[in-house]
């Protein structure tokens, strides 16, 4: 079974966006593909009621697929009977679950029910913050714990970076630039650098701080008070 931890919103249909166009190019093996989280159902189906929102790209595929979200072997999980039955299925196949860091949601019972053998796999396509178990799992730690208990994570982890949805640090550099550089009568005085550890927040604040001139830039620490 290969384990994929998805955010119910945006992830998730992304992802499942992505399989249907790999389904489309002949280049997706016919193995079951369950989404098993109710919020990701029901969050896909906001998605289907308003095709207004579609790129070009994806009205494209709507004049040969009736259903960006759904496809021939992808199927809906909605009950917990469903969910349960998932984890004694023979076979191989893809389980996308809720939530996306491994904290709560139905994706804790398939990492404990799976995580264990190595013929299974855990798809990581999102971040995992720190002290999540998802991030324990993309650090391949020996040992990690679900539900208060002690699991071997023996299934293999591999890890898909192209998903995230997030500016990296040439872009939010350019954009605070490009603000800065407006000649408006709210210019821009202060940056506040609030998402992201720190490993990767604090080299982004001294470049901030080297390419914005007349401008404050703060990393702020828990408790910390500013005047806006």
């Amino acid at each position: 079974k290969i384990i994929v931890p998805a955010f119910s919103v945006g992830r998730t249909q992304v992802f499942v966006y992505c399989l249907h166009e790999l389904f489309n190019e002949g280049r997706l093996p016919r193995i079951p593909i369950f989404v098993d989280s109710p919020l990701s159902l029901n969050a896909t189906e906001v998605f289907r009621r308003h095709p207004e929102c579609y790129d070009a790209e994806t009205r494209a595929m709507l004049e040969t697929s009736r259903d960006a979200f759904g496809f021939s072997g992808l199927h809906y999980v909605k009950s917990v009977e469903e969910s349960k039955a998932l984890n004694a299925r023979p076979g191989p196949c893809v389980i996308i679950s809720a939530s996306g860091m491994c904290e709560a949601g139905r994706v804790l019972h398939h990492l404990k029910n799976n995580i264990e053998d190595p013929a299974n796999c855990v798809l990581v396509i999102g971040y995992m913050a720190e002290n999540t178990l998802g991030r324990k799992i993309v650090e391949r730690q020996n040992r990690v714990r679900i539900f208060g208990e002690t699991y071997q994570l023996r299934a293999e982890v591999a890890i898909l970076n192209v998903f995230s949805a997030h500016a990296g640090a040439d872009d939010l550099a350019e954009f605070a630039t490009q603000v800065a550089g407006r000649r408006t009568a709210g210019r821009l005085r202060k940056v506040f650098v609030v998402h992201g550890e720190p490993d990767r927040s604090v080299p982004l604040v001294e470049r901030l701080r080297k390419e914005l001139n007349d401008v404050e830039v703060y990393y702020p620490k828990r408790g910390s008070h500013f005047e806006i």
